[in-house]
C-alpha cells in the first residue's frame, strides 16, 4: 500500500499531538490531504477511473467539513493547519 504504518505515524506526529493521536482534527486533515494528493496523481494517469474520482470528491468533502469544524471551534489551529499543508481556503 502507498501509506505504511510508519508513514502514518510520522504524519500524525508532525500534524497531530503525537504519533498515536489519530483522532485529532489536524491529524485527520493531514491524512486526507496526503490521500487526496495521491489520488490526484492517479487520476492524472487514469482519466476514466470514475470510481476513484468519486472517492476523491467524497474525501475532499470530508476534509472540507473537518476544516469548517476547526474554523468554527479554534481559528488559530485552522490557520496553522492551512498554512502547514498549503491548502487553499
Amino acid at each position: 500500500m502507498y501509506l505504511t504504518k510508519e508513514a502514518k505515524e510520522v504524519l500524525f506526529e508532525k500534524h497531530g499531538k503525537g504519533k498515536n493521536d489519530t483522532g485529532s482534527s489536524e491529524g485527520q486533515i493531514a491524512l486526507f490531504t496526503h490521500r487526496i494528493s495521491h489520488l490526484t496523481e492517479h487520476l492524472k494517469k487514469n482519466r476514466k477511473d470514475f470510481n476513484t474520482e468519486r472517492s476523491l470528491v467524497m474525501m475532499v468533502g470530508k476534509r472540507r467539513s473537518l476544516l469548517d469544524y476547526l474554523k468554527k471551534t479554534e481559528i488559530s489551529r485552522y490557520r496553522a493547519i492551512i498554512k502547514d499543508l498549503g491548502i487553499r481556503k
